[in-house]
């Protein structure tokens, strides 16, 4: 790994009270985790686990949206448990941006898509004038296989899963981060169209050289998607590495089960689950 690192964590640890407001229980929902993304190496870097893992806890972390109760958390060499003042948060916005899980929740039904990326590109990029605004928007959807004209006076219902899904990877695309956090991008998007969420996001990383942190509970995405993976189970990272050598050969009994119930005897056929899944689905009108 490089010397300098574009996103750092150091024994993480998060606590939630549970019990009565006088009880001093705590589940603790993240235990202890470390690892670095380089800042001259942009890869995908994938967090697999569980519903109750952690991994979500994890990403509001790294998206300073929860704060750490141990470790610490740096991108750039900062600490973001320093950042107070909205300018400092605005900045660390620019540079890191959520895929949040569920397209529908993520768009004001009230507001017209193509005035939410308008806003988005005076916020982040102070784009003044509409043709300015219009052409970053425009932008950013083209990287996404969409355009301004076929979003433009729309409202979010009007739109599949999938385009609003794009859509907001379009919206995190236009402040040009260097990292974006997708958690569990794919989970309400249609069978038929996971397929080519996941691909975008491939094509990031290697023509916008954009790192992602990708959190999901599917070890044949990770499989598919991943260059180093982390499987963490109630808090705790299981098993950490290169995202092959983890999955073909998993060292932890939770990993090696996780594989078996998912991934078939052949690693080679891995990715062909996506497909297999995608075709089970819409047959059967799931």
């Amino acid at each position: 790994m490089s010397g300098e690192q574009l996103l750092q964590l150091e024994n993480v640890s998060k606590f939630f009270p549970i019990g009565g407001f006088f009880s001093r229980a705590r589940m603790t929902a993240v235990d202890d985790v470390s690892f670095a993304l380089a800042a001259d190496r942009p890869e995908i870097f994938t967090i697999v686990g569980e519903s109750g893992s952690g991994k979500s806890t994890l990403a509001k972390m790294i998206l300073g949206s929860e704060a750490a109760d141990r470790g610490t958390i740096r991108f750039d060499g900062a600490d973001i448990g320093d950042i107070s003042s909205r300018s400092a948060r605005e900045a660390f916005m620019t540079r890191v941006q959520p895929v949040f899980q569920n397209p529908f929740e993520a768009f004001n039904p009230l507001t017209r898509i193509d005035e939410y990326l308008y806003a988005t590109a005076h916020r982040f990029k102070g784009a003044r004038s509409r043709p300015e605004r219009e052409a970053l928007a425009d932008g950013a959807l083209q990287r996404v296989g969409l355009s301004i004209a076929e979003v433009r006076g729309r409202y979010s219902h009007e739109l599949s899963g999938g385009q609003l899904q794009r859509i907001a990877v379009a919206r995190a695309l236009i402040p040009e981060p260097k990292l974006i956090v997708a958690d569990e991008p794919v989970s309400m998007v249609d069978a038929s169209l996971r397929m080519s969420i996941v691909n975008l996001f491939r094509e990031l990383r290697d023509t916008l050289k954009v790192s992602i942190i990708y959190i999901t509970h599917d070890l044949a995405t990770a499989y598919y998607i991943a260059d180093r993976v982390i499987i963490m189970r109630k808090g705790v990272v299981v098993e950490s590495g290169d995202a092959r050598a983890v999955l073909d050969n998993p060292q932890h009994d939770y990993s090696f089960a996780l594989k078996n119930a998912v991934l078939p005897p052949d690693p080679k056929r891995a990715s062909a689950i996506l497909y297999a899944r995608q075709r089970d689905r819409m047959s059967s009108g799931v």
